[in-house]
């Protein structure tokens, strides 16, 4: 297994559309792996494929408080949303640090394959169903500050690419040394 590095927002590679998966293979078994290790490391409680630059419809998600109950979806779809709405306070590994509301139902239901490519559906609410949803959009080249209004998503893109520059010269002024 191996740690995969994040894509930062505001990296264009988010906005790429993911593929169905096609192959149910080793390669598929060890990206699943890989990614339920970069996203327990990170940490997080789920993680799409889309954020590693695999453009493919593969999310794992792992929202328990014990870290054991790993859900891996593959080509995943929402086959019924509640008319209930909810707002939750929302992250992102790929957008570091920065938290804030999201509207979505407040329920769901999920279509996907496993990673042998097997059918499974199951209901969805709270944290589970929204991280569901927050990883489906990552499928769809969307990051969650885009439900945010456009003052609020340049000031988080300008903080992110400030950090970004404050790091690029730290690394930069280490390896001189």
């Amino acid at each position: 297994m191996a740690l995969l590095p994040i894509l930062r927002y505001p990296d264009p590679r988010l906005h790429k559309i993911a593929k169905p998966v096609t192959s149910f293979d080793q390669r598929l078994k060890t990206l699943v792996a890989d990614m339920a290790e970069t996203m327990y490391e990170a940490p997080g409680v789920g993680l799409a494929a889309t954020q590693i630059d695999v453009h493919e419809q593969v999310i794992v998600i792992d929202v328990s408080d014990t870290r054991d109950q790993l859900r891996v979806l593959v080509n995943p779809e929402i086959v019924w949303a509640s008319e209930e709405k909810r707002v939750y306070d929302e992250g992102c590994l790929s957008v570091p640090g920065i938290y804030d509301g999201v509207e979505r139902p407040a329920r769901v239901r999920v279509k996907a394959l496993n990673a042998d490519g097997q059918m499974q559906e199951f209901d969805a609410d709270g944290l589970l169903a929204v991280c569901v949803q927050h990883e489906m959009d990552h499928l769809k080249g969307k990051v969650f500050v885009e439900y945010l209004s456009p003052l609020k998503r340049n000031r988080i893109k300008t903080r992110l690419q400030k950090e970004e520059r404050e790091q690029k010269k730290e690394r930069t002024a280490a390896a001189v040394r």
